[in-house]
């Protein structure tokens, strides 16, 4: 496959976390990456090139990325205006993808399921949001499904645990080991709760075998990405080990502590981002994994890289 012959890939909000991984993944498989940002990127891998239009010019940005295949939609409005930014946001990658006649692949999440999820999610769980966050992306999914079936959009939908391993901003760097230097780390719940974690370099690899197989099957599909299953007390317990082995905590015992939830809650009244979090607490609560079986079924075997090596690769960064 030579540059010219290469598929092309539009990746919108390439400087957020996924999008970042996603930038990389897709570069690595050999596909021409155009990386749509708000801000300059500090490096491009070979292969990537820069588009700085804003998501709202469809026009342009369809003209630059001419020819695309696919188009990742990466981008994640800020976390206290999803009711007024999710569902426009979302609609403008979707107008992109149509113009360009390009598959358009979105991250899905576990909020769809609500506090009374069981145990283990497969792609047939009944979606039964229990917040505003888990209906908007319920609305999310049911357009794009409403376009597969009118023929204006195919669509694939990934849904993943939360996410580590590229970037900041996650529950992982912004909570747990946010004071691991300090000697201490902090775990958002229950320690004996299974929570899904999502390594993201594993993730945006999926996501390059889904663009290439997506001229097959159905018009609209949604596959759950096989998570990181762990209590709280193993992801502690492992990520105490690999901190001392490279050096990164003092030595001893670390010290542990929770989240003030009760605080976070009231405070949620005059603090919009708390209260925000507040509603989603029932995640650290509530024991969840997600069964990737259906996707390795119909893509084959996938990158799933161990729990330890994720987690030192994470903690060098």
């Amino acid at each position: 496959m030579t540059p010219s012959t290469a598929p092309r890939v539009l990746i919108l909000g390439a400087n957020g976390r996924f999008g970042a991984a996603a930038t990389q993944a897709f570069a690595a498989a050999g596909w021409q990456v155009l990386a749509q940002v708000r801000r300059p990127l500090a490096a491009l891998p070979a292969g990537a090139q820069v588009v700085t239009m804003d998501l709202s010019d469809t026009a342009a940005l369809a003209s630059a990325a001419a020819g695309a295949h696919a188009v990742v939609y990466a981008i994640n409005p800020v976390y206290t205006r999803w009711p007024t930014d999710l569902l426009p946001m979302a609609r403008q990658g979707m107008a992109v993808a149509e113009r360009l006649g390009a598959v358009f692949l979105l991250p899905g999440n576990v909020y769809n399921f609500g506090a009374d999820m069981p145990p283990v999610l497969r792609e047939d769980t009944p979606q039964t949001a229990t917040g505003r966050k888990g209906r908007l992306r319920i609305a999310l999914e049911a357009e794009l499904q409403q376009r597969a079936a009118s023929g204006q959009l195919r669509s694939i939908v990934l849904r993943a645990g939360d996410f580590f391993g590229s970037g900041s901003g996650t529950w992982l760097d912004q909570a747990i080991i946010k004071s691991l230097a300090k000697g201490k780390l902090v775990y958002p719940g229950p320690t004996d709760r299974v929570h899904a974690w999502t390594y993201l370099p594993d993730l945006a690899q999926a996501f390059v075998a889904a663009a290439a197989r997506s001229a097959e099957g159905p018009a609209f599909r949604c596959w759950h990405h096989r998570s990181h299953d762990v209590t709280g007390a193993v992801l502690l317990d492992t990520i105490e080990r690999l901190a001392h082995e490279l050096g990164l905590a003092p030595a001893g015992p670390l010290k542990r502590g929770g989240l003030p939830w009760g605080v976070i809650r009231v405070g949620g009244w005059v603090v919009p981002i708390w209260r925000e979090l507040a509603e989603m607490a029932y995640l650290w609560e509530v024991p969840h994994t997600l069964d990737g079986r259906a996707l390795e079924a119909a893509l084959g075997p996938l990158p799933h890289t161990p729990l330890d090596v994720a987690l030192r690769a994470t903690l060098r960064r």
